[in-house]
Parts: structure tokens; C-alpha cells; sequence
């Protein structure tokens, strides 16, 4: 099905609750027209006060581009439930929530809904995989996705706010991937942020800075930046490929990488440079060997010279790679891939950025949620504690990069 750009006219404008087995059945399928509903597979049943599933399903409502409160209600008042929540395109916002039988709680958070098109002019530059496989990313709806061992929903609000933004733009290590077993930091540190923020995530797989300077993506982020937003900026894993008389880390790479930061400065935003993470290259001696040259080193010097904070996720990576070792380390990542990371590995990336954050009393700290605990990548999580379901949507197509 290919992507149709621009919000639905009927779409809810500021609020809307959707109250599940009484103005949600199970029947309901989501079309433009109809405005909210299941997304097709869906297998639930419906009482007077929820919908349940032994499954993994999808609801979606249309709404217009920019960033809304998701109040839900849980709960089976017949059974015990566990639900873990994902938006949009499989990003972790509610890890577990337990109710027991009659029991209904409620939690919210912040989800960001966007459209190609640009506010300034123009509109982004997709690629056919963001028409596609990756088109709930940039659609005329907010999409969730319910999992866990017994999802149960009874009612869900969906409402317009006004928060600070935090942005990221990247590559495929970032960005949203759209099925397993891939994923990226970019999708699981959104489980992080409490409901005063919205994470907006415009990296995209096979990105370099001048690649998404071509398509847009910084202009599109800048349209939508307001004083006090931030964005977080990770690249250097395709910009490394890229050839030419004078292209290098500390030439064009650093140039581009000044052009974001000054960008974001004039906006009144708050740039925050991340290098990137290792690939998955021991040497013999068991270490991690560095593949990415110069280009950390040059992130680092933009950093300092621009005076901007710095997140080194070279640094931090290669502490959970050797934590965990050559063989080992595999857990990490997509079976057979040394560079894209599965949920496990992605998880323990973003509790890495979410520590340095921490350790540098950074003011993106007051937004983490409450029960953050600190992080040491050179101690990384159990793997076999690891409990975040897989999403139903399953894919063979590598994504773009390496």
C-alpha cells in the first residue's frame, strides 16, 4: 500500500476518547473514512469495558501532524493482563503494565506524528522503503501498537499538547526500523522520557549529513523546531563511504556536521552530538578494533569547538561489546549483521545515552521518567532478563548502510 501524504479532513483536531467495546468493536477497521480503528489481523474480543487479545494488534486514529498525549486506560475486569505499548513504527513507550483481574489502571505518554510535507516549502524527499514498509512513520494517523502476554484495553484519549520536542536524525542505527528482528536506540529510548517531552525521530537508514541535507530532513526538523527543542544528531556510519578530492572526517564531514549545529543554534534549538556506536569488529585479542577511522575523533572537535554536549556512544559501545565479548556480543545484534542492532542491543544503546545524559546533569534530564536506574555499559543487562516482545511485522530486507 503506498503512503498518501497529507492529514485525513476528518481527523480529530485537539481531543478524542475512544472508549473500547462500547464505541470500539472488534469489527472496527481503520480506513480513512472511518477515521480510527483496528488495523487489519487484528484478533480481539470485546466486552462493555475493554477489547483483549492473546495476540499482538494495532489501533490507529486519524490526526493531524504534531505531538499528542495518549492517555490509556488497562485492565480486564474477567482476567488477569500484561500490555507493553509501541507507536508508530514499533517505538517502545510503555514497557509492562500488569492488571489483575477487575483491575484498571492508567497511564499516559507523549507520541509524535509528522507528514513529509515542509511548513517553509516543499516536503521531504522519501525513499520507497518510507512509502511502504515504513509509511506508518510519516502517515495521516497515530498508529499503536498493543503487545505483551494478554494486551487489554478499555478506553484510550488521544489529545493535542504543547511540549518541548526532542528531534534525532540519523541513520539506520537511529531511525525507526519497521520489523524485526532490526531495531535502533532511536526506538527504544522513547521508553525513557516521561510524558513532558515528545521524541521526534527523522533519521532514516542509508543517511549521511549530506544526504539529508539533499532530502530535506534537516529542513523539515527546522520548520518544526521551536526555542528550547532539541535535536540529537548521530551520523558517520555512511558518511565514511562517501568519496571525492577533499572529503574526509575533518573536511567536509566537520563542515556539514557545523552547518546542523549552527542551524539548530538559529532556530533557538539545542544541538546534542552523539557519535556513532561500534561496529561489531573484535581483534584478536578480543577488543574492539576501530572502524569508523576519524570520524568519532571529528565529533568530538565539533563538540568542543561549537560548545555543545557531547555523547560518546563509541566509547560506550565498545564497553558493552567487550563486556560481553566476541562471541558473545552477538545477542546484540541481527543474527549475521555486525553493524544493525536487534531490540536487546538497541535498549542497551539508548540506556547508554540516557546515562550520559545523567552524568552530565544535562537539562535534558528533568524529562527522563522516574524509575530510570543507572546504567554501567560495562555491566550491560541479562539477556536472558530481557522481557520487550517482538512486534507482529517481521522483515528480510536489510536495512540501507553499514
Amino acid at each position: 500500500m503506498m503512503l498518501v501524504l497529507g492529514s485525513a479532513s476528518t481527523a480529530i483536531a485537539q481531543k478524542r476518547v475512544f472508549r473500547f467495546g462500547r464505541e470500539v468493536k472488534a469489527t472496527d477497521v481503520y480506513s480513512r473514512e472511518r477515521t480510527f480503528g483496528f488495523e487489519p489481523g487484528a484478533d480481539v474480543k470485546c466486552t462493555e469495558r475493554n477489547c483483549t487479545s492473546d495476540t499482538p494488534f494495532y489501533f490507529s486514529a486519524a490526526v493531524p501532524e504534531g505531538n499528542y498525549r495518549v492517555t490509556i486506560r488497562f485492565g480486564n475486569e474477567q482476567s488477569a493482563a500484561s500490555t507493553v505499548v509501541k507507536a508508530e513504527l514499533r517505538r517502545l513507550m510503555l514497557e509492562r503494565v500488569d492488571t489483575k483481574a477487575g483491575e484498571f489502571v492508567t497511564q499516559d505518554f507523549i507520541v509524535n506524528v509528522r507528514t513529509p510535507v515542509i511548513s517553509t516549502g516543499g516536503e521531504v524527499k522519501l525513499k520507497d522503503r518510507e512509502r511502504t514498509s515504513e509509511q506508518w512513520a510519516w502517515d495521516e494517523k497515530l498508529t499503536l501498537e498493543f503487545n505483551g502476554a494478554r494486551p487489554s484495553i478499555s478506553s484510550v484519549k488521544i489529545a493535542k499538547i504543547n511540549v518541548p520536542t526532542v528531534f534525532l536524525l540519523g541513520d539506520s542505527t537511529v531511525c525507526d526500523q519497521p520489523g524485526e528482528p532490526y531495531a535502533s536506540w532511536g526506538q527504544m529510548i522513547t521508553r525513557f522520557f516521561g510524558d513532558k517531552v515528545a521524541i521526534a525521530n527523522h533519521a532514516e537508514s542509508g543517511e549521511s549529513l549530506k544526504s539529508s541535507l539533499g532530502a530535506k530532513r534537516l529542513d523539515k526538523v527546522l520548520s518544526l523546531m521551536r526555542r528550547g527543542d532539541y535535536l540529537l544528531i548521530q551520523y558517520a556510519h555512511n558518511d565514511e563511504k562517501e568519496k571525492g578530492e577533499g572529503v574526509g572526517a575533518f573536511s567536509t564531514y566537520k563542515a556539514s556536521l557545523k552547518q546542523f549545529v549552527d542551524a539548530v543554534k538559529k532556530k533557538g534549538g539545542i544541538p546534542v552530538l552523539i557519535t556513532p556506536m561500534h561496529r561489531r569488529t573484535f581483534d584478536a585479542n578480543g577488543k574492539i578494533a576501530n572502524s569508523h577511522g576519524d570520524y568519532p575523533e571529528a565529533v568530538r572537535q565539533v563538540a568542543k569547538e561549537e560548545k555543545v554536549a557531547l555523547i560518546d556512544l563509541t566509547a560506550m559501545s565498545k564497553d558493552i561489546y567487550e563486556a560481553l565479548g566476541k562471541d558473545g556480543s552477538g545477542v546484540l545484534f541481527k543474527q549475521g549483521d555486525g553493524t544493525h542492532h536487534n531490540n536487546y542491543g538497541a535498549y542497551q544503546l539508548a540506556k547508554a545515552i540516557v546515562q550520559s545524559i545523567r552524568d552530565q546533569d544535562l537539562q535534558l534530564e528533568q524529562y527522563l521518567t522516574g524509575d530510570v536506574q543507572k546504567y554501567d555499559p560495562k555491566h550491560p543487562d541479562q539477556f536472558s532478563s530481557f522481557a520487550i516482545p517482538p512486534s507482529p511485522a517481521v522483515t528480510n530486507l536489510k536495512p540501507l548502510g553499514n
